[in-house]
């Protein structure tokens, strides 16, 4: 039978002696949070929010929405030989999860800033800045990486709190129609790429395709792409934009950085196969500043371009003859 969670004052079970723990206690501490917060409690809600398994790498770290309670159940499942007692939810909550926020190690409801507290879908997620930087740990990018986020955190905190009294982020399309990014994550820089890569780059596109994480998508023409011979059923495969050019015959694939990562060889691959058709493909991969692209500037695959979107007038062509164009 499964053992009962021990409840008694004061107890916190022990978890299962992992690197990974002592690593999470580390990067706290290299954070600059106080002790309390860089106990063994604290480092297991950091893989929590992580998503990072005992089987795992830094490098494959993710960010999920997550509840006080599924990080729990998360710690009992992969690092703990006895669960956390019910009762400690609260614990979690106001002596780590707080600081975390205050800190900008997390984002309360990324998806719905204005959720009420006593919400069951009351969430958690680590910025998709910080993401990129703790994804870098155990390699030789790491110190600079960590060097940059602490340089960067207290602009980015007065970023979020503002972006935390808006209700949606306003977009609107090259067509003129207006929608709305819930706040937060890499919705900030896929808005950046429908208002400034798109009125750039693709004049007269049609946007067929615009991914939110928070909420749904608010374009999801996917019976145009239909219409082209192109079905894609699993929307967790398509790219965070999609632009049809329809005098010039092109679908303009965009990722944000931010979700996937760069267009690399096998993302490119798999895009090709994915959007097959009598429409030329071009892939672009958006980044928000340069110091991010150069993190990930070996991995973008030929024949595909990046854009910056603090550069937003320019572009950077990884494809040879070709500028912003596809390839036959």
């Amino acid at each position: 039978m499964p053992s009962s969670p021990i409840t008694f004052p004061g107890f916190e079970p022990e978890p299962k002696m992992h690197r990974h723990v002592q690593e999470a206690q580390e990067i706290l501490r290299a954070l600059g949070l106080p002790s309390d917060q860089t106990n063994e409690r604290g480092a297991l809600t950091l893989l929590g929010l992580l998503n990072l398994t005992p089987d795992r790498s830094w490098s494959d770290a993710e960010n999920p929405m997550v509840g006080i309670t599924p990080l729990m159940s998360f710690m009992a499942e992969h690092y703990l030989d006895q669960p956390y007692a019910p009762n400690t939810r609260e614990t979690v909550r106001r002596f780590t999860m707080h600081q975390f926020v205050a800190a900008g190690v997390a984002i309360a409801n990324p998806d719905q800033p204005l959720r009420p507290v006593n919400s069951p879908r009351f969430c958690y997620q680590m910025p998709a800045e910080l993401l990129l930087v703790l994804r870098t740990f155990g390699t030789p990018e790491w110190s600079h990486s960590l060097a940059a986020w602490l340089r960067e955190v207290p602009g980015l905190k007065e970023r979020w709190a503002a972006e935390r009294s808006m209700a949606l982020i306003a977009v609107t399309t090259p067509d003129g129609e207006e929608i709305g990014l819930t706040p937060g994550g890499q919705n900030l820089l896929i808005a950046r790429i429908v208002e400034e890569f798109c009125a750039r780059y693709t004049p007269g596109g049609q946007v067929l395709y615009l991914g939110d994480a928070g909420a749904g998508d608010p374009i999801d023409r996917r019976d145009v792409l239909a219409s082209h011979g192109i079905v894609i059923k699993d929307r967790g495969k398509m790219p965070d934009v999609v632009v049809l050019l329809p005098d010039r015959g092109w679908l303009v694939l965009v990722e944000a950085v931010t979700t996937h990562g760069p267009i690399n060889p096998l993302r490119k691959a798999d895009l090709t196969s994915l959007f097959a058709s009598s429409l030329g493909l071009v892939f672009v991969t958006a980044f928000p500043d340069m110091v991010t692209f150069t993190r990930y500037a070996r991995d973008v695959a030929w024949e595909t371009d990046v854009w910056v979107a603090e550069n937003p007038s320019h572009l950077i062509h990884f494809n040879g003859e070709r500028f912003l164009g596809p390839y036959e």
